[in-house]
């Protein structure tokens, strides 16, 4: 028997909303911080960073994204607070990419790369559950690849938007 989520993934959404509605929220997401990655590489030279230091800066945030959900995942697991961990992430991503675009010191900037990809690593095993309790009753498959698709689009509109 699955754990109940404590704070459930649908109250008053049926769940082809929910999907719809999830699928919004990374479409929006992956237009902002997929736009801004586009340009992360000039804007840290911009404030002196050499090629080294860039690949680092982006490794790092890498492997912080992927690196990270080991932990955020069963602690999302332990807690059963889904919608917690999902916005901690979000609201990291959506306040570490406007910053980004704001400061002149290269070791901010530096962070707030990490942090956006922190944000990543802490909002996205949560969602991930949150969207399979939702997607039991769409279709596995096609619950995820709506939402998928809609997330890709953001992906693909954000960086042609800032070139």
């Amino acid at each position: 028997m699955k754990p109940a989520l404590s704070d459930g993934p649908a109250r008053g959404f049926s769940p082809w909303r929910f999907v719809m509605a999830f699928g919004g929220v990374s479409l929006l997401m992956d237009f902002v911080y997929e736009g801004a990655r586009s340009v992360t590489g000039p804007l840290l030279a911009h404030l002196g960073a050499s090629a080294a230091v860039i690949g680092v800066v982006t490794g790092a945030g890498e492997a912080a994204a992927l690196g990270l959900r080991l932990a955020s995942g069963p602690l999302a697991d332990r807690s059963h607070r889904f919608w917690t961990w999902t916005i901690a992430g979000y609201v990291l991503t959506a306040v570490s990419v406007p910053v980004l675009g704001l400061t002149g010191a290269l070791w901010v900037a530096c962070t707030l790369v990490i942090a956006e990809r922190v944000g990543k690593a802490v909002r996205s095993p949560a969602k991930d559950t949150l969207l399979s309790h939702a997607t039991a009753a769409t279709g596995r498959g096609r619950g995820f690849a709506v939402h998928e698709a809609m997330d890709q689009v953001g992906a693909l509109l954000g960086p042609l938007t800032v070139a």
